[in-house]
This record gives C-alpha cells, structure tokens and sequence, in this order.
C-alpha cells in the first residue's frame, strides 16, 4: 500500500482484532442473556446475539485478508500480491444490517401484522442501502463512480431515518414507561451510528486524504462504528427485554 506507514497497517491490524473479540464475547452475552428475559423476547435476544455472530465470522475473514495483503520489512509495510477483500465487510452488512433493525422491532412487540410490515420495509431498505454503496466502494478510486452510488445508497438510508423517528412514534409511545426512553436511545443510537458509516464513505472527497491515510480512516471507522451499531446497540436491545419482562411480570 503505497504511503502507508507501519503505525497505521498496526493501527488496522489492531481495530480489527480488537472487533473480532468484541463481537466473539457480546455474542455470548446476548445468547446467555435469553434466560433473563421473558418468551416475548428471547427471538429479539436471538436475533441480536446472531448479528453480532455474523459480524465475529466476517472480522475473522477481514482480519485473516488484511494479514495476508501486507507485509512489514524493515519496518515498510509492502503489499504481498494478495488484495485485501472489502467484499467481507459488505457481506456482513448485507446479513446484518436488516437484522439490526428487525431486532429492534421485536423487542418492541408489536402486533403480528406491525411486525412483519416493518421488518420487510426496513428490512429491504436497509439491504437496498447496501447493494447501492457496494459498486463504488469497490471501484477502486475516490472519483464520480464511489459519490455517485453513495449518493444513491443515501435514498433508502433517508427512509429507514424517517421511518425510524415518523413510522414508529407511535409505536415507542405505547412501549412501557419503564422502557420507553431505552427504545428512544436504542433509535438514536442506530441513526447516529449509522450516520457515521457514510461519513466515512464520504470522508475521502472533504478530508486531504489518499494511500494509506485514506484506508487507515476508512478501516478504522467502520470498524468503530460496526462496534457502536451492533455490539453497544444490543446491550440495549438486551437492556430493553430485561426493563419489559420485569414490567410485565410485575402486572401478571
């Protein structure tokens, strides 16, 4: 990778390692966790702790891609002649993304019908949002290709944003008092995270950015905001089964 210095292949090398253990141990949390909710939400639980499953595997795959693309020689970092695979970040977000939003809806318990609306709108807008981001991550450069398909990524990530504050007002104010302002900040917490995926996408285009600089900041921060949208977030799906079923079991 040319102009990428040894701190910064170190500093990837690092984030990625450190991803992986986050997502290995929260997937344990959340799984263990389902004996301290009632049924209502185990699924919820299940679907969370499977998120951040997916997203432990796939950190292996990048971490295993980033080790085998560079070298350091005589403290240069070279490339070794293997690519570094972005496709695994992508995949994970494929699988992950609608499921974020669809553990979200759960734990709210909604009626059947409420449920499997939202989980398909949102569901398919979040995977439209990250097959549109896909060609230009890919394209290989910072020019018109990556700002116009990250532009149309924007479109169903807007919706999701409306849906998320408009569509479900109604819903979060007939959730529990106990509970209520833990589903607002599990919202927030998922828009506010998520804004930060194309601000890094972005990041190129407004910052004096390129080689290994560019790739350091776009690794690292995904790579933060992955640990924020799905490890922080499903402490607070978690946080919000264990505030309903006591609610619940206290009016039985």
């Amino acid at each position: 990778m040319e102009g990428m210095t040894a701190g910064q292949y170190e500093l990837v090398y690092n984030a990625f390692s450190f991803g992986i253990a986050t997502f290995a141990a929260a997937t344990l949390f959340f799984w263990f966790g389902r004996s301290q909710v009632n049924k209502h939400y185990k699924t919820a639980l299940t679907v969370t702790g499977l998120v951040t499953f997916i997203a432990f595997y796939h950190y292996v795959r990048i971490f295993e891609s980033w080790d085998a693309a560079y070298d350091i020689v005589d403290g240069v970092v070279v490339a070794t002649g293997t690519s570094f695979n972005v496709a695994y970040r992508y995949v994970d977000w494929l699988l992950t993304v609608p499921l974020l939003l669809i553990e979200l809806i759960l734990v709210m318990r909604l009626t059947q019908s409420e449920t499997v609306s939202k989980s398909l709108t949102l569901g398919g807008a979040a995977a439209l949002m990250i097959l549109l981001g896909y060609p230009g991550e890919v394209s290989g450069g910072i020019d018109s290709t990556r700002l116009i398909w990250g532009a149309l990524s924007m479109i169903p990530f807007l919706y999701i944003v409306y849906t998320l504050y408009v569509g479900l007002g109604e819903a979060i104010n007939r959730q529990p008092e106990s509970a209520r302002g833990l589903v607002r900040l599990a919202r927030n917490v998922t828009v506010l995270s998520w804004f930060f995926y194309p601000v890094v996408y972005f990041a190129p285009f407004v910052l004096p950015l390129s080689g290994g600089m560019s790739t350091t900041v776009i690794e690292v921060g995904y790579t933060v905001a992955d640990i924020t949208a799905k490890a922080l977030f499903g402490v607070l799906i978690y946080l919000i089964a264990v505030r309903k079923s006591e609610a619940e079991d206290g009016h039985s």
